[in-house]
């Protein structure tokens, strides 16, 4: 079992593609071919996170936080963020980071924060744009099943609840060949005009790869006219934060007493009350002041997050109670998550469950 084996695993349950722009997910450290003696699974990364993976015999770090987040000039030790690397380096131990490609999964980081208020009727609080594509190609009447029944075995035209969906329309396509091509129909240098089938199919933008790989195995002409664009639609299943209902509504100090009990908080700061029970619940774990507005929009009693800032709280309105568990509190579940699957995938191999409390903040 190699590092890029993990990675690969890992790359399926949260692909990258997925990731938000400003981060930096996948493999941080070490070399993919790697042999792994056992995975440590944390939150963080620290010194005594290296250590702990010492102490186990992992040489594979699966981290939700990247340790190195922007661009290191240097390592000489001078901080935390340089001993974890040299540290890690002098021990053979690959670092590998997940944080917004889970984040934006619908079992990831949100489904714990859920699970843990035991909501129902889940659905995406902030779908993602942009990860959404269509597939324009050019087919032979003859050949148009055989391809689409292709794109559809790799993962195309699945749409909400429906699957195998695409469009259709029959046309005439010309194309001649120079005297270096090697034409499936017709001749070298010789206008060919051929029934053909332009077959228009959506997809996931992760499944690109796989989704041209099975056109080009099934298409029978030496260049496949195609195209790919990406579409400013929705995907409802992808995207930060999620909202659903506590199964009986709650008085607001019931509430966040549960809440407060739920995450194992030190302590909630939280907007003025709105006098009003708590029936639907949005989450988003970490810090996420930008989906405040989404909150009140999908019209939520209560919004639990972390890192809201003084004048944040008066965007409330008194339409909604925010609640600030803590960042730490919020995404503490996303261990636990990432050592699920990773036990399940690999049954016969060390998937350890890091007992490190990484939570830089303390209470008085």
């Amino acid at each position: 079992m190699t590092v890029n084996d993990i990675a690969s695993a890992l790359e399926e349950f949260a692909p990258l593609t997925y990731a938000e722009d400003f981060d930096n997910v996948g493999l941080l450290l070490g070399n993919k071919n790697t042999e792994v003696t056992g995975v440590l699974v944390a939150l963080d990364t620290l010194e005594n996170t290296v250590d702990e993976a010492i102490a186990n015999n992992c040489n594979l770090i699966v981290s939700f936080h990247p340790i190195i987040f922007s661009g290191l000039k240097k390592i000489t030790g001078k901080n935390y963020v340089e001993r974890v690397i040299l540290k890690a380096i002098k021990n053979d131990i690959a670092i590998y980071a997940i944080h917004t490609a889970l984040d934006n999964m619908p079992h990831g980081v949100s489904k714990g924060m859920c699970d843990a208020l035991k909501l129902e009727n889940r659905k995406v609080l902030i779908p993602r744009k942009g990860v959404i594509k269509k597939l324009t190609t050019y087919v032979p009447k003859n050949e148009v099943i055989a391809v689409r029944e292709s794109l559809f075995k790799a993962g195309a035209g699945n749409i909400g609840n429906y699957e195998q969906c695409s469009f259709s329309t029959k046309g005439k396509g010309t194309f001649m060949g120079n005297e270096d091509s090697n034409p499936t129909i017709g001749n070298r240098l010789e206008l060919q005009i051929e029934k053909e089938v332009q077959l228009n199919i959506t997809f996931e933008a992760r499944l690109e790869s796989a989704v041209l790989k099975a056109l080009f195995n099934t298409h029978s002409y030496e260049e496949v006219a195609y195209e790919i664009t990406t579409l400013d639609n929705q995907n409802q299943n992808i995207g930060m934060g999620m909202i659903g209902a506590l199964t009986t509504p709650l008085e607001e100090v019931a509430f966040l007493k549960m809440v407060k009990k739920a995450f194992n908080a030190e302590g909630i700061r939280h907007s003025p009350f709105c006098n009003k029970p708590i029936k639907k619940v949005a989450v988003l774990g970490g810090s996420g002041s930008f989906a405040i507005n989404a909150a009140l929009k999908a019209g939520a009693d209560a919004f639990i997050t972390a890192d809201l800032k003084y004048h944040q709280f008066y965007q409330a309105e008194r339409q909604l109670i925010l609640a600030d568990i803590g960042h730490y509190e919020s995404e503490q579940f996303t261990k636990n998550i990432l050592t699920d699957f990773l036990t399940k995938k690999f049954t016969n191999f060390a998937v350890v469950l890091s007992d490190e409390n990484t939570n830089p903040i303390k209470y008085l």
